[in-house]
């Protein structure tokens, strides 16, 4: 068998401080590993800003992490790469780029790579073209959803973006929608191959919903509503807070963590939900079907996302979908069992009509469970490993 060799880019990746850091790429990189069709490294480089705010807990903490690791059967290498949090956006690929090369350089005389991979547009894309021009390598880039919806039209990165699209051997999109969306940048639509995501069905299944629930210390008979995603205005907590006021006696699971926080718990308390809106922190990722098992639910009022993990890893769950009309949500929930999808708004109504017409008249579970059906992350390995080999002829 000949193996082919691969370096891949992903700052997004799991390590001890943060476990649910990029855990989809993790699961996916674990599948290709197992395959043994693919020599694999993974570049997890990491950003750390100059002194003094390198010496910030969170910071120096990353800072210590190991350069060289091995996690899950991947080989996973951490170079440092300076980083200007906030403002520094438009310098991040190049800082990455200089910190990647050499390794890259080094690796690559030892055993040479085919191909050259980012995991992610920004900045991932263009340290990946800059990589793979240096060692005359073709190039692949995966887009995931935020990373063209935001970077793809910042200011600061937008022209970063299209360049190392354009530039790129070939492309990758987890829906159809957001190949459009890429398209409408200027990148060739005919590099472009979809890429599903995957699915780790022996994790995500269904549960008994009254041991789920007594696991949470939920009452076993209110609707339970349930939201996973990073607490930021993108994912929109917001808008199911709002809706949560509309729908009698039901509790809202929030599991994720981030900067909203705060804003968050304030607009529960001025809605007198204090009570009823449950933050979980950020749930291990193998805990998350116990909080989907307890819902009656699933509630993700995103701005923008390409195909979310979280709706497939819902319905594998048997748990119906509310969420926002956006090209993917539109590929994924094609049967009325799957869910609803209604526009984001700010009084909650249209989101709280859609629970509680799920609420009223629940789909079976065995036609939830078809959402999920052909998800998993062996055939996602495949898929991958697929257009890798077609790149590196």
């Amino acid at each position: 068998m000949t193996r082919l060799r691969v370096l891949s880019l992903s700052t997004l990746y799991p390590n001890d401080l943060t476990p649910n850091f990029g855990v989809f790429v993790e699961r996916q990189m674990q599948a290709v590993a197992a395959r043994g069709d693919v020599d694999l490294v993974l570049v997890n480089p990491i950003g750390i800003p100059p002194f003094p705010l390198s010496l910030h807990p969170r910071y120096r903490a990353l800072g210590q992490l190991p350069q060289r690791e091995q996690r899950g059967g991947v080989d996973v290498r951490r170079p440092r790469f300076t980083l200007i949090p906030g403002i520094g956006a438009r310098f991040n690929a190049a800082a990455e780029a200089r910190a990647v090369l050499p390794l890259a350089r080094r690796l690559h005389a030892e055993t040479p790579f085919d191909l050259v991979d980012a995991q992610f547009f920004y900045p991932d894309g263009p340290a990946a073209v800059a990589v793979g021009k240096a060692l005359g390598l073709p190039i692949s880039i995966k887009a995931r959803g935020a990373d063209i919806h935001h970077w793809g039209k910042h200011p600061a990165t937008a022209r970063r973006v299209l360049e190392a699209g354009r530039a790129a051997t070939g492309l990758l999109a987890v829906a159809g929608g957001l190949a459009d969306d890429m398209a409408a940048l200027g990148m060739d639509r005919s590099k472009i191959t979809i890429h599903r995501t995957g699915l780790d069905a022996e994790t995500f299944r269904p549960r008994g919903k009254a041991e789920s629930r007594a696991a949470l210390a939920l009452p076993p008979t209110v609707p339970v509503l349930a939201c996973v995603g990073a607490l930021i205005p993108r994912k929109g907590q917001s808008f199911a807070i709002a809706a949560l006021k509309q729908i009698p006696d039901a509790v809202l699971l929030l599991a994720g963590a981030g900067p909203d926080e705060q804003a968050l718990r304030d607009q529960a308390k001025a809605f007198g939900l204090t009570e009823r809106v449950r933050f979980l922190g950020a749930v291990p990722h193998g805990e998350l079907p116990q909080v989907l098992g307890a819902a009656d639910v699933f509630v993700l009022p995103t701005a923008s996302e390409g195909l979310a993990n979280a709706w497939v890893e819902a319905l594998a769950c048997g748990t119906p979908v509310v969420t926002t009309p956006i090209p993917g949500a539109r590929e994924l929930l094609t049967d009325p069992a799957f869910g609803r999808m209604v526009e984001r708004d700010p009084s909650g109504t249209g989101i709280a009509a859609a629970v509680q017409e799920l609420l009223a008249s629940p789909p079976p579970r065995e036609a939830v469970l078809r959402g999920a059906a052909g998800y998993s992350w062996s055939a996602n390995a495949e898929a991958l490993a697929a257009h890798w080999k077609a790149l590196a002829g």
